[in-house]
């Protein structure tokens, strides 16, 4: 017979594994491609020391002349908190009674929950790879009793638990965790659950429940050239400015090779992984289709298949930016852990715990890590391309 104990025990033997493969290889092409550590972890913050510049004590000199004076090489130290990354789901004591006589149901009802938890894992850490850091979705345009007009709905779907926050990020009274009910992404609106919204104006933050500033270093945080990055100043640190070019408009190979070399060229950095908006690959497509540039195929970690560009992949992804592509040297980039994906277990070792008043049992897969990229200079993006 089939009882919480046995279900328990699958989660922890047999499906942790599967799943944290799952979710480390198969949810997204670009965290596929990056590489995992527990290195340089220390305590809740990863401390990484970054080189830059080159060694200084090369020269020439006469024969009989001094050697060149000794200089090592710059480097710098980044540092960042752990984000917590967590992943839930929830089983009913009804189904687990329902199915105590069948061993197959029971591993059925078992599947269906971790396969809706890495299909749920794949939309928010693709989110995430592309963000800030500030799990902001969007920004209210209008609100008419429960549903929200946004400036975009590319980062929302049906089922998520999101709050509203004013403009500076402070909770809006009736209006945190809110069930998205539906979307309309034509009308760019989407309805959440619960009675009519008050307090919630235009200007106002949509994210993900309790993520507000929590959220992974993402791409979105690492692609600008003010303010601060893993506790660094821009404005005295040129070289974490990475290569923007705005305004692209028609995309060729000229483009494209240009920013490659302009990599190679100032940071010595070789681009690897190309990633970009649907339109933008379609238009790059079209753009060397018409030159009688060869497109080969390419099969990338996870399965996932590519075009090329020089052989190097490109990918198109559903978070990336209207009219944008990012041209990375995925070996700057690392996903510093203390962990791999562990289930969150109680004082008895359990990890399926009841919901207090409820009878619904729930276990959570946690995993404390961030994204670092120790030489943003040696990438780049292209912003404002045609799409097609």
């Amino acid at each position: 017979m089939v009882t919480m104990t046995s279900a328990d025990s699958a989660l922890k033997n047999y499906y942790l594994g599967v799943v944290a493969q799952q979710l480390n290889a198969e949810v997204n092409p670009l965290l596929a491609k990056i590489r995992q550590t527990t290195a340089d972890v220390w305590g809740k913050e990863v401390r990484r020391l970054a080189q830059y510049g080159v060694n200084g004590g090369v020269g020439a000199g006469t024969e009989e002349g001094a050697l060149p004076v000794s200089g090592g090489n710059n480097y710098e130290q980044f540092v960042t908190t752990l984000k917590n990354l967590y992943g839930t789901v929830e089983i009913s004591d009804k189904a687990v009674r329902a199915s105590a006589n069948n061993a197959g149901a029971f591993v059925d009802l078992l599947t269906a929950e971790m396969e809706g938890l890495v299909r749920s894992s794949a939309f928010n850490f693709g989110r995430m790879l592309f963000g800030d850091g500030s799990g902001v979705l969007c920004e209210v345009v209008s609100v008419s009793g429960n549903a929200v007009t946004a400036d975009s709905v590319k980062n929302i779907v049906e089922g998520m638990t999101v709050d509203l926050l004013d403009a500076k990020g402070d909770a809006i009274d009736g209006a945190t965790a809110r069930r998205i009910t539906g979307v309309d992404r034509a009308a760019k609106t989407f309805t959440l659950s619960g009675g009519t919204l008050t307090g919630v104006t235009a200007g106002c933050l949509v994210c993900v429940q309790g993520s507000y500033n929590l959220e992974l270093t993402g791409l979105g945080a690492i692609f600008k050239d003010t303010g601060t990055l893993y506790g660094l100043d821009r404005a005295t640190h040129a070289w974490m400015i990475p290569y923007m070019k705005e305004k692209v408009g028609a995309i060729s190979e000229t483009v494209l090779q240009t920013a490659i070399d302009a990599l190679e060229e100032r940071a010595g950095s070789r681009v690897d992984f190309i990633v970009c908006s649907w339109g933008v690959k379609r238009a790059l497509q079209k753009a060397l289709s018409a030159s009688r540039v060869q497109t080969d195929m390419a099969v990338l970690a996870g399965g996932y298949k590519a075009i090329t560009y020089n052989g190097i992949p490109v990918v198109a992804d559903r978070f990336c930016p209207a009219g944008t592509m990012y041209l990375l040297n995925t070996s700057d980039f690392c996903l510093h852990q203390l962990c791999d994906w562990k289930w969150l277990e109680g004082d008895d070792g359990r990890v399926l715990r009841q919901v207090p008043g409820k009878p619904l049992y729930t276990a959570t897969l946690v995993k404390y890590a961030d994204l670092i990229c120790t030489r943003p200079c040696g990438q780049a993006m292209l912003t404002g391309i045609t799409e097609e």
